[in-house]
């Protein structure tokens, strides 16, 4: 039975307000920073990746060739494939669903995906979220990179804090309800607020999968 649309539309347009925040913070970042217009809005729309995409623009800014900028992206990227087979049964099982499915797999989308108790709903929210997550960002990156430097510093208006805010919130269900789950991500954040300090934003985050280590360990000892 399908899952009602409703309630996952509503709750996911939580998400989607926080993405386009930020979206409209990185298309104004990007332009005021030196960019054309074209550039924050063609690599949101082909890289699509909030973390990797503020980390490439930064090494341009900074100095930095395309092959550099890339390299960044990739890197943090690369906890996405990690995060997919939390929801490959979600993606559907045809070709095109799995290849624009596979575009979609962000932090939101698995989150929310995986906050839903059972597989129709999961798959339902993910493709909810993930639409209207893509539609919103990108819309978000469009407006801020035509506003440019009508927005002034952007940093002062603490954009960068409203997505780990909706993450919170998504992922509280299920740190309540699994306490290997819980123990799981303490020692992922206790790792990921360690390193900070010392690697490049969006590492951190990446580096917090090691606290998986203690679900393994659990289900081997099962």
């Amino acid at each position: 039975m399908m899952a009602p649309l409703a309630p996952l539309v509503r709750d996911a347009s939580l998400v989607w307000l926080a993405s386009g925040v930020v979206g409209v913070s990185f298309g104004a970042i990007a332009v005021t920073g030196g960019l054309p217009v074209w550039v924050p809005v063609v690599m949101s729309l082909v890289v699509y990746a909030g973390s990797a995409q503020f980390s490439a623009v930064g090494v341009l800014l900074a100095g930095g060739g395309p092959i550099a900028a890339a390299a960044t992206g990739l890197l943090l990227n690369t906890r996405t494939a990690a995060f997919s087979l939390g929801v490959a049964d979600s993606l559907g099982k045809g070709r095109l669903a799995r290849f624009l499915g596979a575009h979609l797999v962000t932090d939101e989308t698995v989150a929310f995906a995986l906050a839903q108790p059972d597989p129709d709903r999961r798959r339902a929210a993910f493709w909810i979220s993930g639409l209207g997550l893509f539609a919103v960002w990108n819309a978000g990156v469009l407006a801020g990179a035509l506003a440019g430097t009508a927005l002034g510093d952007t940093g002062r208006y603490g954009l960068d804090a409203a997505f780990p805010a909706v993450l919170v919130a998504l992922v509280l269900p299920a740190l309540h309800e699994d306490p290997a789950v819980r123990r799981c991500a303490l020692l992922g954040a206790a790792i990921a607020l360690a390193v900070t300090p010392a690697v490049p934003a969006g590492v951190p985050v990446l580096l917090a999968l090691a606290g998986l280590a203690l679900y393994g360990r659990r289900e081997r000892a099962a």
